[in-house]
């Protein structure tokens, strides 16, 4: 992925798998290909206020609001934990306000050994006044792009979300230097409390994530895929390994897994061990072989 070898395309997604040594003490987290670690922002974040979780029919809302504890408490403490009991490089989950934001995350991030890939989100629809806006925008999402590949040395994975014009976006940041783009992150829902009559969380609206928005990010993975010629990771909806496979047929070159986790906290684990499985039961030798196979 961007040059830095994967064991398997199965990666965790961000704000499911928190920095990872909360997960080592279910298993061992270094079956893993790797995994974006928790949302991370500039200063710290209290989030949204609560409650911020609704369970929905195939899948569920979510309006954390990128909660986090800010960049230097994550590189002074959340960091040397993960060191202790992960040992492949990680992926850095930076969101931000201003193009100066993101830049400064992840300038600071890069500085870190452990971290190989920058996977900057310019797609959270569960903020005011930042990340999706970058995200609607293919003139904002090239100018956050020029601005961290300028502070930057490590691969920068753009992520981005459910535009309508989402290949038009993935065309500006390649142009930009993007090393990579991944997609999707969640759509915009609601739920409303039928007692109350009124929104179930508090922010009214959030983010809907699960296998309900497969078949729209296998779409999207599809048509970006198609249109650059950087390495794309398809998220949205996999609870698999023939979601996987199916999502590598699209285009992609790994696969975030995020909600199910939510579900199965062991959910990663059994995909991996079932890729095998899966692979010979339709013929595939390498999977390497098979990304774009669709197109």
């Amino acid at each position: 992925l961007c040059g830095i070898p994967l064991e398997n395309p199965v990666i965790p997604a961000s704000g499911t798998f928190g920095f990872g040594y909360e997960f080592a003490q279910l298993y061992d987290i270094n079956i893993l290909g790797t995994f974006s670690f928790k949302g991370t922002t500039k200063d710290p974040r209290f989030g949204n206020p609560t409650p911020r979780i609704a369970e929905c029919p195939g899948g569920m809302i979510n309006a954390v609001g990128l909660q986090n504890p800010g960049v230097e408490a994550v590189i002074a403490q959340e960091l040397p934990k993960l060191r202790q009991v992960f040992h492949k490089p990680v992926m850095a989950n930076v969101s931000g306000f201003s193009v100066a934001d993101y830049a400064c995350t992840c300038e600071k991030l890069d500085k870190e050994e452990q971290v190989g890939w920058l996977e900057v989100n310019v797609s959270c629809p569960n903020v005011h006044g930042g990340g999706m806006s970058f995200g609607t925008d293919p003139k904002a999402a090239a100018e956050v792009t020029r601005a961290v590949k300028a502070v930057t040395t490590k691969p920068v994975i753009v992520k981005l979300s459910n535009v309508t014009d989402i290949v038009s976006i993935a065309k500006a940041c390649a142009d930009a230097g993007a090393d990579g783009i991944s997609l999707i992150n969640t759509m915009l829902g609601m739920r409303i409390d039928l007692r109350r009559r009124k929104p179930v969380i508090a922010n009214t609206m959030g983010g809907y994530s699960g296998p309900g928005i497969f078949p729209v990010a296998l779409r999207m993975v599809y048509q970006v895929a198609g249109a650059v010629d950087i390495p794309v990771i398809g998220m949205g909806g996999v609870q698999s390994a023939e979601d996987v496979i199916e999502m590598m047929l699209a285009g992609a070159t790994a696969v975030e897994v995020g909600a199910a986790n939510l579900v199965d906290p062991w959910i990663r684990q059994k995909i991996i061990r079932d890729l095998p499985r899966v692979m010979e039961e339709y013929r595939i030798e390498n999977l390497s072989d098979i990304v774009g196979g669709a197109q």
